[in-house]
């Protein structure tokens, strides 16, 4: 467990970073700090591992004040990712990975195994040991900023709005992966980001800090989302809360309907007669999973993959409200695309049909389902690891 108590940060001259903040971080829990420029969450953060001296005030890991400890003991088992990666641009990827356990003085087989065991679990092979930063993508790095990170399998880890600077596409991506570490490792996470919608999908709890470092809210998600404390949370997380708040709700009992199919390549022909309208939802044809709707008045020989419409997403029936409202409002037929876990097709969903079973799942009460919502339908939902730490999208 990581606890602040009255941590005061004032700067000479006056200026209060951190106004007399008080939390705990749960073992194994990540707890995300969010809040507009200015409102000390990177001060924060940076106070954990003593980069930053409080003015005032408790800081302690498992009961442990860290003022007691060695700076760098306390740093090397602390792990710390910070936006662009910070990489050794001098050094390869496996040496960037085993900078820690180099510190720490492991013989070079147990760092170069440690670092490739790394790099596999956050998605990159053994070809990427030997090149350098410069070379990789800027996903690419964050997987090393992540992996070194954990290269030493510390307890803690800060993370400094890691997936801020990359594209929304591999952000995305990332946040799945992130999620998917979390469920195996069960790190105590303390994470910055200036996005609600990323804290609110991330955290397991949510600690909401107004300019001049005063702590404003400290929940969970949902609870944010249903219940801010004042004007000025409810301002920050936005106004479609409500929405967002679907996230947390399951996609029970939903009255999925059958819905004719296609398999993408199938004769134009066949496919106008299967159509009950003018659209068609194409499969593919090895695992039935859904890659489309077409507009059958625009087939000519075959159903051919470039007259897919794509802007569609793809819920999946253990996923969330939200995830099936969205299929249903995208889908240019206006029947939301429903897939099993496994990603094969399981029917279709209007939106007055998500809607009327809006009771019944919250009467189920809060979940968190695996991701759903950001699959769109040329790229079918893979199933991910549904454990403790799992989140909703």
């Amino acid at each position: 467990m990581l606890a602040f108590d009255d941590v005061v940060k004032q700067y000479a001259g006056g200026t209060v970073a951190v106004d007399h903040l008080s939390l705990v971080a749960p073992t194994g829990r990540i707890t995300v700090l969010v809040g507009p420029s200015g409102c000390g969450k990177t001060t924060s953060l940076r106070m954990i591992n003593r980069m930053i001296t409080p003015t005032s005030g408790l800081i302690t890991i498992d009961g442990v004040d860290i003022a007691s400890t060695n700076a760098a003991q306390l740093r090397r088992g602390i792990g710390y990712v910070i936006q662009h990666a910070g990489l050794f641009p001098h050094r390869t990827v496996i040496d960037n990975v085993a900078t820690v356990p180099r510190l720490l003085r492991w013989d070079r087989r147990r760092r170069r195994a440690r670092a490739l065991e790394l790099l596999d679990r956050v998605g990159l092979s053994a070809e990427f040991a030997d090149r350098y930063p410069a070379q990789l993508s800027g996903g690419q790095q964050q997987r090393v900023g992540v992996a070194r990170a954990l290269a030493a399998d510390p307890p803690v880890m800060l993370m400094d709005e890691p997936f801020s600077a990359v594209d929304p596409v591999v952000r995305e991506q990332l946040q799945e992966e992130f999620l998917r570490l979390q469920a195996e490792l069960g790190k105590t996470i303390v994470f910055v980001t200036h996005d609600i919608d990323e804290a609110i999908r991330l955290g397991d709890q949510v600690a909401v800090l107004r300019v001049g470092g005063t702590l404003a809210q400290l929940s969970a998600p949902e609870q944010l989302l249903h219940d801010p404390v004042d004007d000025f949370v409810a301002g920050f997380v936005g106004r479609d809360r409500g929405y967002r708040a679907l996230s947390f709700l399951p996609a029970v009992d939903l009255p999925l309907q059958a819905e004719p199919t296609v398999v993408l390549g199938a004769d134009a022909a066949d496919a106008r007669r299967t159509a009950v309208d003018d659209w068609l939802l194409v499969v593919g044809p090895e695992r039935g999973e859904p890659v489309g709707w077409v507009d059958v008045r625009r087939l000519t020989t075959v159903v051919d993959a470039a007259l897919l419409h794509r802007g569609g997403t793809v819920a999946r029936t253990d996923g969330s409200m939200r995830a099936a409202l969205d299929a249903a409002l995208s889908s240019p037929a206006g029947r939301g695309v429903i897939a099993d876990p496994t990603g094969r097709f399981a029917g279709v969903v209007r939106p007055a049909a998500v809607l009327a079973a809006l009771p019944d799942a919250t009467a189920a009460g809060p979940t968190t389902p695996p991701a759903a919502t950001a699959a769109g339908p040329t790229t079918p939902p893979a199933a991910t690891a549904a454990g403790p730490n799992s989140r909703p999208t």
